[in-house]
């Protein structure tokens, strides 16, 4: 019984963390109504999350592995309820982007101990199949039925309850835990590798910035200039730090093994596309064609259900085929989704069929991936190698949050200046195409502004789909291409 407790704190964590994902894209059109948030608020209150995510995750795993995996859980989950409430109660975009960068630190937290409180706790046999099973079939519940859940929630309360549930929810898995999860350390944990930390997060966070307000500062000016150049330098910093670093965060010699790197290029290759385009989704739904919150979160579900139950089918095929086939068609199929909706939004369709295909090709996708990362390196770089699989796909998640709303506002814009009727200054005209990114309703362009979307969005899919075939390329080669006809081994890389 104390086991079953145990678990089922461990997936009402997961649930928070599927649910805070794919629960918030929902409710970014309704921010920008009631909350007047900019485009760019709308961004970074995606990309605080998934920034902070990032630069806890390392570091969270080397905490709980020296202080204890249940006392920096139990840490993790009372921080991600007082962030959900600060989040829920914002009175402003800038207290919400604020609660959502401490609500990331939390959320990347309490996942890191989860999946270390399962392996201890859980940790051969049956019991452990289904214990890991249970998570990954509620964190994708969670990932699958959070835009319904968020739709449904400000259908019948408002915005501020897809934060505010998660109060609740905290309480209960903080009471759980503390009778049922069993406390963990390891003796020989590792000393944390700051400089690594510091630098990745800088160079991510400078980009990302970049990318979102660069246009805005302008692109001539010196500040603009200086925090391209901080970000570089980071970048090469964090490169010669994991270099010579005893225990380092990221040991690039991995990356010679191709497997792993072949099926890294589908961790970055799902975040390049599939998970940003979530962010906008829910804008075309709600100001494209017109549909309510309710309306949107069941469309949405085409996208994100099908990644729920398609795992075991993928589990399948890689028995059959490999991870070496299975991992780049996937991502090229994808691609294809995005093209067939390109299709239909171009021409007035139903993106339902394009939706369903990208959502099925990301549910065979994702689990080969994530075998493939851990399994392909030794078991005492298993770790490391999670580590590295899940920073690549929030990095590029972040990147791409802001590098698709750059694409749909420059989209927007273009299409703006030959379809309104009277010549319009430049930048009224990009604050404008930035209102309609964001779902602003706008009665005097009413039209006009759709058909900007429509074409903002199309220019969008283009770019998810030319990116991902890149990436499911890369994947085939890396995973295909033989050195000089050798087979290579983890542990002659290593």
């Amino acid at each position: 019984m104390k086991d079953l407790l145990a678990l089922t704190a461990v997936c009402l964590a997961a649930l928070m963390s599927g649910l805070e994902i794919s629960s918030v894209p929902v409710i970014l059109p309704v921010l920008e109504k009631q909350m007047h948030a900019s485009f760019n608020d709308l961004q970074w209150i995606m990309n605080a999350y998934t920034l902070a995510c990032t630069t806890v995750l390392m570091a969270t795993g080397t905490l709980a592995d020296r202080y204890g995996r249940k006392r920096v859980f139990i840490i993790s989950i009372i921080a991600f309820g007082l962030t959900s409430l600060m989040c829920g109660l914002a009175g402003s975009a800038v207290w919400l982007i604020a609660g959502r960068f401490l609500q990331g630190l939390s959320g990347g937290a309490m996942l890191t101990c989860l999946i270390a409180i399962l392996s201890y706790q859980f940790p051969q046999g049956k019991a452990r199949s289904r214990a890991f099973a249970a998570w990954g079939i509620i964190f994708g519940f969670g990932l699958g039925f959070g835009p319904i859940i968020g739709g449904t929630l400000v259908a019948l309360f408002n915005w501020r309850w897809v934060f505010l549930i998660h109060v609740f929810i905290a309480l209960v898995t903080m009471v759980l835990t503390l009778g049922n999860v069993v406390e963990s350390r390891d003796v020989q944990a590792k000393k944390l590798d700051i400089g690594g930390l510091v630098t990745l997060s800088l160079a991510v966070l400078g980009t990302t910035f970049l990318i979102t307000q660069g246009s805005s500062l302008g692109w001539h000016r010196a500040v603009t200039w200086a925090i391209a150049l901080v970000s570089v330098v980071c970048a090469l910093l964090f490169f010669l730090i994991e270099k010579r670093h005893p225990h380092p965060m990221f040991d690039f010699a991995v990356f010679r093994i191709r497997r792993f790197s072949g099926a890294l290029m589908g961790s970055v290759g799902m975040n390049f596309s599939f998970w940003p385009l979530m962010i906008y989704l829910p804008v075309y739904y709600q100001s494209g064609l017109g549909y309510g919150s309710v309306a949107t979160g069941f469309a949405l579900l085409a996208y994100t259900l099908p990644t729920l139950v398609m795992p075991p089918l993928a589990e399948k095929l890689v028995v059959r085929y490999g991870a070496a086939s299975v991992i780049p068609l996937g991502l090229f199929a994808i691609g294809v989704g995005f093209m067939l909706m390109k299709y239909a939004a171009a021409h007035g369709g139903s993106l339902l069929p394009g939706a369903l295909l990208a959502g099925v090709a990301l549910g065979l996708t994702n689990t080969p991936v994530t075998n493939t990362t851990t399994g392909s390196v030794p078991g005492h770089r298993a770790g490391m190698a999670s580590g590295i699989d899940i920073s690549a796909r929030l990095i590029t998640l972040a990147i791409n949050i802001a590098l698709m709303g750059s694409l749909l506002v420059a989209g927007i814009t273009a299409s703006l200046r030959g379809r309104l009727p009277l010549p319009v200054n430049e930048m009224d005209l990009h604050r404008l195409a930035e209102r309609i990114a964001g779902g602003a309703e706008l009665d005097n362009v009413h039209s006009a502004a759709q058909l900007a979307l429509i074409d903002g969005f199309s220019g969008v899919l283009m770019y998810g789909a030319l990116g991902v075939w890149l990436l499911s390329l890369a994947s085939y080669l890396l995973f295909n291409w033989r050195v000089n006809c050798q087979r290579e081994s983890p542990q002659s890389m290593l």
